[in-house]
């Protein structure tokens, strides 16, 4: 993977000044790259990595998997696009295996969760089956850790 994209998924909040230094670039050769990589569509955008367990906020997190027929011409692509709209979604994949398509979804509570799968997920045309997991705990996301050592953007631990 290219370097600058490795930091920038551990952390997206970096300034230029200390990317251009990391990579040994001037901060204008870092800015133009960054500006190519946003207009080509490579970076898609840019966000935080939230520890809910750390702030007062109630919110639970479930992948769903989902079973769909596929639909002349357009295979997977009516179910996702319908799924990808609605905003309790986070990530929506096309998968191998048992299951055709995975979603991850986020809401206040366990019901919310159980409610949105009942009445939207489950009842799209092409849906003919679902298995929720309920995600209750988190190790790491996207290379970061969220229990253990914590180690910054160089790798070094932080004690």
């Amino acid at each position: 993977m290219d370097k600058l994209l490795k930091i920038l998924r551990r952390n997206g909040m970096m300034e230029v000044a200390q990317l251009a230094l990391l990579l040994d670039q001037s901060e204008a050769e870092v800015e133009e790259r960054l500006r190519q990589l946003e207009e080509d569509g490579v970076i898609k955008g840019y966000r935080a990595v939230i520890d809910f367990e750390e702030t007062e906020e109630n919110h639970v997190e479930a992948l769903v998997d989902l079973k769909v027929t596929p639909r002349k011409d357009c295979g997977f692509d009516y179910v996702a696009d319908k799924i990808a709209q609605m905003k309790e979604v986070d990530s929506l994949y096309l998968m191998s295996g048992g299951y055709d398509l995975s979603v991850h979804i986020s809401g206040k509570t366990f019901q919310d969760i159980a409610m949105m799968v009942a009445k939207k997920l489950s009842t799209i045309d092409g849906v003919t089956g679902t298995a929720t997991h309920f995600v209750l705990k988190k190790y790491k996301e996207d290379d970061i850790l969220f229990c253990g050592e914590k180690r910054d953007e160089r790798g070094l631990t932080n004690l």
